[in-house]
């Protein structure tokens, strides 16, 4: 059965509230759109505010450029408390005296920039078995999980007063910052645990373009529409290559087209008329290959 819907292409940068899960903005922002087809490009938590990408139609087919991106965040951390979840989320587990100043917090984040070892939490979405650890961990089990290396290129302080830490991270796909925020109050001796979570930019996508929820609720449907950033704004990092009207017919055949450019392993494909029509390869022979191809819109 086909769904519902108009065939809207494009991507909304939406800044997620509080509370609200990545699938409830979709399916709300999706309904508000009357998109027959979303997705997004990988979930922020419930307890987490920001920037989410949306994609909608053609837009779809590119949602997996974002999931290994760099993600930037803001996070704000209390020292001295620890919690069984990392985060408010779970109970109070320990209570410790904060003796550490400025220069010592300083001194220790020095050893969580750069590829870092990671101990996924137990509360989180991972599997094992066909259960997720949190439904595992919900019936009082469990696991001994090994580290994972994840990269954080970018870890600064933005201030701190009464024992709670904000904090700047830009970090790999994979990276848990309640584990961070956990990994940092033991390096100081003291415990600590996630308060609050903001995401600000996913790879070159940042918060400043986004539009708030009930923001885009109170638009009228021309309005949401003219929201919507081109598909091509989720690729703004990837080469460019641009075909003639000859070339770009065989090129939306699925053809691979013989130019002599130079190799790449992906690149953003452009028509005549200045609009994409997909992504490609450049093999070491210089051949253009298709790689995703957005419909005739």
């Amino acid at each position: 059965m086909r769904r519902r819907g108009e065939a809207i292409n494009g991507v909304l940068l939406l800044d997620k509230p509080y509370g609200v899960s990545s699938n409830a903005a979709l399916q709300t922002s999706r309904k508000l759109l009357n998109a027959a087809k979303a997705g997004h490009t990988g979930t922020l938590d419930p307890l987490a505010s920001g920037l989410l990408p949306l994609t909608f139609g053609e837009a779809t087919k590119f949602s997996a450029d974002l999931l290994y991106a760099d993600k930037t965040y803001i996070a704000n951390v209390k020292l001295g408390q620890t919690t069984t979840t990392g985060d408010l989320e779970g109970q109070y587990v320990e209570t410790k005296p904060v003796t550490c100043d400025r220069a010592q917090i300083d001194e220790v984040l020095v050893g969580f920039r750069g590829e870092i070892k990671q101990v996924p939490p137990m509360f989180s979405a991972l599997k094992r078995d066909g259960k997720t650890l949190y439904e595992l961990a919900r019936e009082g089990v469990q696991l001994e999980l090994e580290a994972r290396t994840v990269t954080i290129a970018y870890l600064e302080v933005l201030s701190y007063e009464d024992e709670v830490l904000t904090i700047e991270v830009t970090c790999s796909k994979g990276t848990y910052i309640r584990v961070l925020a956990e990994d940092i109050g033991r390096a100081l001796g003291c415990g600590a645990h996630l308060v609050s979570l903001r995401r600000t930019k996913v790879g070159d996508l940042s918060i400043e373009d986004a539009v708030q929820l009930d923001d885009f609720r109170a638009m009228d449907a021309q309005a949401r529409k003219a929201a919507l950033a081109p598909i091509d704004r989720l690729m703004q990092s990837l080469p460019v290559v641009t075909l003639d009207e000859e070339q770009t017919v065989r090129f939306c055949h699925g053809q691979r087209l013989p130019l002599g450019l130079a190799e790449c392993e992906r690149v953003r494909v452009y028509g005549p008329d200045n609009q994409m029509v997909g992504t490609a390869r450049i093999t070491e022979y210089g051949v253009l290959a298709p790689e995703r191809l957005i419909a005739n819109q």
